[in-house]
């Protein structure tokens, strides 16, 4: 049954979602609806409904990371879903992996301005040396809007270690997206797939993940 009541002018379900740090995550959104849209990291059409499509689309993927884990958000952008992520479960470490200067300069300033000590930056692309060896082997790996499925495997696999789940947030299209690109995630080590709703219980329209597991390293051929 999703909460009805408002909470200290924050929606009940905003509250559930984010706790004791519900203020946290409103100084997020407050930050997305000023800087976020005069740096063009948000389009100011978003802005009305940051909450919905946004903060609590990304943060209830909670659900699908266990206590202590490690996360990697590659092509966060402006720090979706990484951002909400953290601050829904401080019990997690988030990595932010961004190549672009202007996105990692906002998404540090705001930890620094808020103290969000479960997160860091990484500049650089998901497929590179230097981003493996900094954030490589970990538990999970997240991202929003990133690429079409079969490429963005390619890029997340070789971050987790084996056992490790990739979570890729996908619209309508997922289902689509796993039977065209079986084969190719297969190929990358990538295995169990499954299409899981998070929020089910909360929002009115649920998040929608790909999941795989990587079962086994990279096979040479993938790079050819």
């Amino acid at each position: 049954m999703k909460p009805t009541e408002p909470t200290n002018g924050i929606s009940a379900v905003t509250a559930a979602v984010f706790g004791d740090r519900v203020d946290l995550a409103q100084r997020y959104h407050d930050v997305l609806a000023a800087a976020g849209v005069e740096r063009g990291l948000i389009g100011p059409r978003e802005v009305p409904r940051l909450w919905d499509r946004h903060l609590l689309n990304c943060a209830v993927i909670g659900e699908l990371v266990e206590p202590g884990e490690t996360v990697v958000d590659i092509g966060s952008g402006a720090g979706l879903p990484g951002i909400p992520l953290a601050i829904a479960r401080p019990d997690v470490t988030v990595t932010l992996v961004e190549p672009l200067l202007r996105r990692t300069t906002f998404l540090v300033e705001f930890l620094d301005e808020t103290g969000l000590e479960n997160v860091r930056v990484i500049r650089g692309r998901a497929e590179e040396p230097a981003v493996h060896r900094a954030a490589g082997e970990a538990d999970v790996v997240t991202s929003r809007a990133v690429a079409p499925l079969a490429k963005l495997a390619g890029w997340s696999i070789p971050l987790l270690r084996m056992g490790g789940r990739m979570l890729a947030m996908k619209g309508s299209s997922a289902a689509d997206e796993v039977s065209r690109d079986r084969a190719s995630l297969n190929r990358v080590g990538a295995g169990k797939l499954d299409i899981i709703e998070c929020g089910s219980n909360l929002l009115t329209v649920p998040t929608i993940v790909v999941s795989a597991v990587r079962l086994a390293s990279v096979r040479r051929s993938a790079h050819r």
